[in-house]
């Protein structure tokens, strides 16, 4: 997944920590931390549950 504003992108695969559900902007409706990015939001449509 390409992530904006940074030349590399996450692995499909890679896990989240921290994850809180919020009204989110555009459908970015996940605010989560994933290690070597920082904080992230993200759109439930590209996670699934492990």
């Amino acid at each position: 997944m390409k992530v904006k504003g940074s030349p590399t992108g996450i692995k499909a695969g890679t896990k989240v920590r921290n994850i809180r559900l919020v009204d989110g902007v555009d459908g970015h409706d996940i605010d989560c931390k994933v290690e070597g990015f920082g904080p992230l939001h993200l759109k439930s449509s590209v996670v699934k549950k492990a």
